[in-house]
């Protein structure tokens, strides 16, 4: 479970990060694909901060995470110069794909095509 502090502390850096990425993004990963932030979990001792970012426009989903950690230090740089004064440590930053829209576009898809075939069948 969470703690208040974990809490206060991943909603700052989910925050920050993201307008990060709209000033930084491009010049790490271009300007095509579309990298939002949907969550941040951060660690009891609050050193590891896990983001969970989603990825448009793009079908290289996971070249594009690969590309941001090539360029982990910068990031964390920057987000340490917006949040050094809340903070007492900057987190070391870990990314993870959020795939949930595109599970949901997926399942949708499905329910779609069998709401089809049932159609048929009822006819």
């Amino acid at each position: 479970m969470e703690t208040k502090r974990q809490k206060q502390i991943a909603e700052l850096i989910k925050r920050n990060f993201g307008l990060l990425l709209q000033q930084e993004g491009p010049y790490i990963y271009g300007s095509s694909p579309l990298v939002t932030v949907t969550n941040v979990k951060m660690s009891p001792d609050l050193s590891i901060s896990k983001i969970y970012l989603s990825v448009y426009n793009t079908d290289e989903k996971q070249t594009v995470i690969l590309e941001m950690e090539e360029h982990l230090s910068r990031l964390r740089q920057s987000l340490g110069n917006r949040i050094k004064k809340q903070v007492r440590r900057i987190p070391e930053l870990q990314f993870y794909l959020d795939d949930t829209l595109d599970e949901m576009y997926r399942l949708n898809d499905l329910f779609d095509r069998l709401e089809g075939k049932e159609g048929d069948a009822g006819s």
